[in-house]
């Protein structure tokens, strides 16, 4: 662990796993989610607008090749770079029959792309699937890391938020995952306003259990237009302040395994889509965050030792 032994950064995993600065590329394909179309519901998350992330993408949607050499060319004339990883952003993008889905994620393998990262949801993952991931990732010898949409893993919250799965689905596609030695990355959202801190540290004892590799702690952004915006407007619900996610995050990454890397301790998003971080920048919070966990002597796992038997030699 390296960022001054405070929690396993992701750029840092990065570097010393392909020896350069890796940057991601958004690629979006035409897909939506269960929750959105009537599988599930039609109301989708009640955090969730309509474009999703959809706010970074260019290019044409059926066309990732194109999408890919648009963004390649971007971010290579900006930064100089020389690797990537195609990140499939947007809803549920296994949420399509497996041949369809695996014909985009086959047209994102260029020689420059070193990874694949699947953005979908624990209800969305079949065994089908994940054999023809697992046989792409032998045969190319690229990284493939599906991302699971959990947000929080009390089960009451699932159903305020209408996420539309349980916790079991989550734990049931996490295990399937792992039989297939592809690697996972999980989103989840901090400082839900159903959610205390023992909810918040639990969740970090259960990926910590589940073997999981890599994570994303996000705060709740307020996306114009959704039905949170509606319920924080009528009253309904009053958001986490800024020190209650701080205190969040710190007690999070403490009880988190050490070895799973942490790919952003908060979320970010353009003023012109959402509400977000207490009209602060991200990184001001992020510093904030670190500078706490520095004073109190605080890193990530040093409260990971809950796993195993409580009887000790």
């Amino acid at each position: 662990m390296q960022s001054n032994n405070l929690y396993n950064k992701y750029s840092d995993y990065l570097k010393n796993k392909y020896g350069e600065k890796i940057y991601k590329l958004p690629v979006h394909i035409p897909v939506t989610c269960p929750n959105r179309d009537g599988k599930i519901s039609c109301n989708g998350c009640i955090f969730c607008g309509d474009l999703g992330v959809a706010y970074e993408f260019e290019g044409n949607r059926e066309d990732v090749v194109s999408q890919i050499d648009i963004m390649k060319t971007k971010i290579s004339k900006r930064y100089g770079a020389k690797k990537f990883i195609a990140y499939f952003q947007s809803f549920t993008n296994t949420y399509l029959k497996t041949e369809i889905a695996m014909r985009y994620f086959k047209d994102s393998i260029q020689e420059d792309i070193v990874g694949i990262y699947i953005s979908t949801r624990p209800d969305c993952i079949s065994d089908e699937l994940l054999e023809k991931l697992y046989i792409l990732k032998e045969n190319k010898g690229i990284d493939i890391v599906i991302e699971l949409g959990l947000q929080t893993v009390n089960y009451k919250t699932l159903k305020k938020i209408n996420r539309g799965h349980s916790l079991a689905e989550f734990i049931d596609a996490a295990v399937r995952i792992h039989k297939y030695n592809l690697e996972i990355c999980v989103h989840m959202i901090l400082d839900l306003p159903w959610d205390d801190i023992e909810d918040v540290v639990e969740g970090a004892k259960i990926l910590s259990a589940l073997n999981i590799e890599q994570v994303k702690m996000h705060s709740l952004y307020v996306v114009k237009g959704t039905k949170l915006e509606n319920m924080i407007n009528a009253e309904e619900i009053k958001l986490c302040s800024k020190n209650e996610y701080i205190e969040r995050a710190i007690m999070f990454l403490s009880y988190l395994n050490p070895d799973i890397v942490v790919q952003r301790i908060i979320g970010r998003a353009p003023k012109e889509v959402a509400k977000a971080n207490w009209d602060s920048s991200w990184w001001k919070i992020k510093d904030e965050i670190l500078n706490e966990m520095s004073n109190r002597k605080i890193y990530q796992g040093s409260n990971y030792d809950y796993l195993d038997s409580i009887i000790k030699d």
